[in-house]
């Protein structure tokens, strides 16, 4: 089953809601924007077609079905569902200076829940579509965006058997800097900013939401992968029992209205786990990414960390 709005009891959560603006980007190419509302198993993506990677990816998490150490399937593909000139793939990370990871919007894991491990099999593998993918630096998709995902999944989801409604996306931003390499001899906006915004039932089943948000901006920029550009800017269109002991929260987590004010989208009210007063440029300043030169590939403690 793909995305459920009906997945915690109780509660209808509908994806989010993108602007008019975004809306009438289709309208005025000919394109029915729900062609590109895509359903695979456990999950959906809505496409963007001018941008080429997805406005985000919806999952449903199940805690109290997943099923670990499956074998990874690591090949992407294409959705032909949707025209393929309207998606990003190998002629993008294979493409000179190519230097970042197919960055899973909905982690193979989220999906990796069922009955049997037959079907966990089936749900994770229909993540590996490029359509679910946005180039992310290795020192980011291995470090602290991997943390940020083990830690819905697992510290929270898995180990608290919970159903969970995850959404995810890149912010396409009309000042992404450019791809050094052309692909097909056109200019390719890279994403610098990734999202994620995190629906459950507390201890008093009350709906509430928790948002994380991550910079890629420095890593691009010091390793030569994008030309310099300008500013990121604002789209022009209470105390919990859970989500609590992130250890980066304090730079990493913040507030929903944030992540609406970066991409135009609207996202179902719920009760807010972190209100963030800060500037979203201080707030942007404070999770640019800067490798310090340890193991990316070490998720670190997590069960001890400051909200």
């Amino acid at each position: 089953m793909s995305y459920n709005k009906n997945f915690i009891p109780n509660f209808e959560i509908e994806v989010p809601s993108i602007s008019k603006k975004q809306r009438h980007q289709y309208e005025q190419a000919g394109l029915n924007l729900d062609r590109y509302y895509l359903n695979y198993i456990n999950y959906s993506v809505l496409q963007n077609p001018f941008r080429k990677f997805p406005y985000f990816s919806a999952t449903n998490i199940d805690g109290s079905q997943f099923i670990e150490k499956l074998d990874r399937k690591d090949d992407f593909d294409k959705d032909d569902r949707i025209p393929l000139s309207h998606q990003f793939g190998k002629e993008l990370y294979s493409a000179y200076h190519s230097d970042f990871d197919r960055g899973h919007m909905t982690k193979r894991e989220d999906t990796q829940w069922g009955t049997s491990p037959s079907v966990a099999k089936e749900a994770a593998d229909s993540t590996f579509y490029y359509t679910n993918a946005v180039p992310q630096h290795a020192r980011l998709n291995r470090s602290i965006w991997r943390r940020i995902e083990n830690y819905i999944l697992h510290t929270q989801g898995v180990k608290h058997k919970k159903k969970l409604i995850v959404f995810t996306g890149p912010i396409l931003n009309q000042n992404d800097p450019v791809f050094v390499t052309r692909i097909d001899g056109d200019e390719v906006k890279i994403p610098r900013i990734f999202w994620k915004v995190i629906y459950y039932l507390n201890k008093s089943n009350d709906l509430s939401r928790v948002a994380f948000i991550t910079n890629q901006s420095n890593l691009l920029l010091n390793n030569g992968i994008v030309e310099p550009t300008m500013e990121i800017t604002r789209s022009t269109d209470g105390e919990d029992d859970y989500f609590l002991d992130f250890k980066d929260a304090d730079t990493y987590q913040t507030g929903v209205p944030v992540i609406e004010a970066l991409t135009g989208f609207s996202f179902q009210k719920a009760t807010d786990v972190y209100e963030d007063d800060r500037i979203v440029r201080l707030i942007l300043e404070e999770v640019n990414y800067r490798s310090s030169g340890e193991d990316e590939s070490d998720t670190g403690d997590i069960t001890n960390l400051k909200l």
